[in-house]
């Protein structure tokens, strides 16, 4: 009698066991909802496209697939700074779980001030510490950490240096900023305690897009520059073709902080690459997913930067770039 009822209990253990395991192979993977705030019209866009491309790979490498385990909610403000906050507030509507701003401080700072709880990272923030966003780059503190896509202030100086290398009589740089970048301050700054030592003369000119790009670049030659310096902007990286051509009509030979540039036809750039950066960014969220806190994941800087040189380019405007120069780039385009 007793080993009947222990047979009957161990059956029925065994069942529910089994039930349980069937149940728990059909349920479905928990799809987790991930908030994009960008700054162009569509995903389309050709800056927008690399980096949200680089990113899902990221996110690829650690398991997270679109369809499969993730999804995604993107909002476009259309190059309007206004709009952020509202886009913001909708994801934060949406309850999302995790908020990321790709390579623009005022989508980030929008996101800051919609949400205390949503982890937010971001794939730029030129200077997060001094822009609020986190208490330190070793412990962020509260609900934001990422990625700088920039080092500090200081590599103005080796972009000056290597536009120098390209035309040794360079005297005069005009340098182009947003007026709307609190960071470039101090980018320029630093710049011109390197043009003093390089026997350099600066001119800041400011464009806030397209529309004041001609104007920016009629005072460039007003002022008699011979080369131009483009600050990192991404309503400059959206625009980046006709910068190129602008620098080009006006004969100027150009260094950017964004590679990007290049592509389109500026002349040389050293800077990190982006599309590696969004690629890390896949790996912080997924860091998010697993549980990990924002407060806790430093925030990273890039190691590496890249000289990219457009040989096109610099033939259009009849320069001989050295060849200890292009010994030294990381990409040529010809």
């Amino acid at each position: 009698m007793i080993l009947r009822a222990a047979l009957t209990v161990v059956l029925a253990l065994g069942l529910l066991a089994a039930s349980l395991a069937a149940e728990a192979q059909q349920a479905p993977a928990k799809v987790w909802r991930i908030g994009m705030l960008w700054f162009g019209s569509s995903l389309e866009d050709p800056p927008t496209r690399v980096r949200f491309d680089a990113f899902q790979q990221g996110l690829r490498e650690q398991g997270y697939v679109e369809g499969r385990n993730v999804a995604f909610e993107h909002r476009h403000v259309q190059g309007k700074y206004e709009l952020f906050s509202d886009r913001a507030a909708e994801l934060v509507r949406l309850k999302v779980d995790v908020i990321v701003t790709p390579g623009n401080t005022p989508a980030t700072l929008a996101a800051k001030q919609a949400t205390s709880t949503i982890p937010i990272i971001f794939m730029n923030a030129p200077d997060p510490v001094a822009l609020g966003l986190v208490a330190s780059l070793a412990r962020p503190g509260g609900n934001i950490t990422g990625l700088i896509s920039t080092a500090g202030p200081e590599i103005v100086g080796k972009q000056l240096e290597l536009l120098k290398g390209v035309i040794p009589k360079l005297s005069r740089v005009a340098v182009l900023r947003s007026p709307t970048s609190s960071y470039t301050r101090v980018v320029i700054r630093e710049a011109e305690v390197a043009a003093r030592s390089l026997k350099v003369q600066l001119h800041i000119v400011e464009a806030r897009g397209p529309a004041e790009f001609e104007r920016a670049f009629a005072a460039m030659t007003k002022e008699r520059a011979n080369a131009i310096l483009v600050l990192a902007d991404v309503t400059f990286l959206f625009n980046a073709r006709q910068l190129a051509d602008l620098a080009l009509k006006n004969r100027l030979p150009a260094m950017y902080q964004l590679r990007e540039h290049v592509e389109t036809g500026g002349l040389m750039a050293y800077a990190a690459n982006l599309a590696e950066l969004s690629r890390r960014a896949g790996t912080y969220v997924s860091k998010i997913l697993q549980g990990a806190k924002p407060a806790d994941l430093p925030v990273e800087q890039p190691t590496k930067f890249d000289l990219i040189i457009n040989l096109k380019t610099a033939k259009a405007l009849g320069l001989t770039i050295p060849p200890s120069l292009l010994q030294r780039a990381d990409e040529v385009i010809e």
